[in-house]
This record gives C-alpha cells, structure tokens and sequence, in this order.
C-alpha cells in the first residue's frame, strides 16, 4: 500500500513538471488529499498554493513553445517553491510521503537543466 501511494504520488509530482495540459487546481489538491489524508482545511491550502503556481505558470506557457528547455527553467523554481509551502502545511507524517515526490521532481530537474543542482527556489 506504502509503495502505491509513493508511485501515485510521484506521477503527480512528474506531472506538475511536466508540460501538458496538467489538471485544474482542485483536482490536484483532491489526490493529494486522497494520498496523504490531508484535512480539509489543508487541501483548501494546497489548491491555493496551485491556483497562484498556475497563475504564475500560465505566462510562460505562451512564450515561444521553440525552446521549452528555457520555458521549464523558469517554470521549476516555481513548482519547487510551491512544494515548500505544500511542505510547510503539511504533518511530518504526510511531509515524508510528499518528500519522494519532490525529490522526484527534482531529479527530473537536473534532467532537464543539464546539470547536477536543482532550481533554486
């Protein structure tokens, strides 16, 4: 079941990197909230905390699609520090299920940029 969780959450985390039409902010706060039983109270934070990180996302997504390399460096710093205040949100408990996810994201990050740092937040 642990193993499970980890898996979907960590296509969630791929997925918020990932640049495809991604799933409203609700919706992505509701499989959070089914993956790590958050409150509601904390799944109204985490919808939030996506509704501004795809406010800020949408810009970029209509710069010239030619060099999406350049597109997703400026679009990491901000999925990252969404993730710090998803984390900051969260309990102990629920914050070591949602660290895989993030370390995911970042591994994909270094794929991306070409280089052994993750974006800085």
């Amino acid at each position: 079941m642990k193993k499970l969780i980890l898996v979907c959450l960590f296509a969630i985390g791929i997925s918020a990197v990932g640049f495809a039409q991604q799933k409203p902010p609700a919706e992505r706060a509701a499989s959070l909230k089914a993956g790590l039983n958050l409150t509601d109270d904390q799944t109204a934070k985490v919808t939030a905390i996506y509704i501004k990180q795809d406010f800020r996302t949408d810009s970029l997504k209509k710069l010239d699609s030619s060099d999406i390399g350049a597109i997703m460096k400026k679009m990491l710093p901000i999925i990252m520090a969404s993730n710090d205040k998803i984390m900051a949100i969260l309990t102990p408990e629920q914050a070591a299920k949602y660290q895989p996810v993030i370390d995911a994201q970042k591994e994909q990050a270094k794929k991306i940029l070409g280089t052994d740092t993750p974006p800085k937040q």
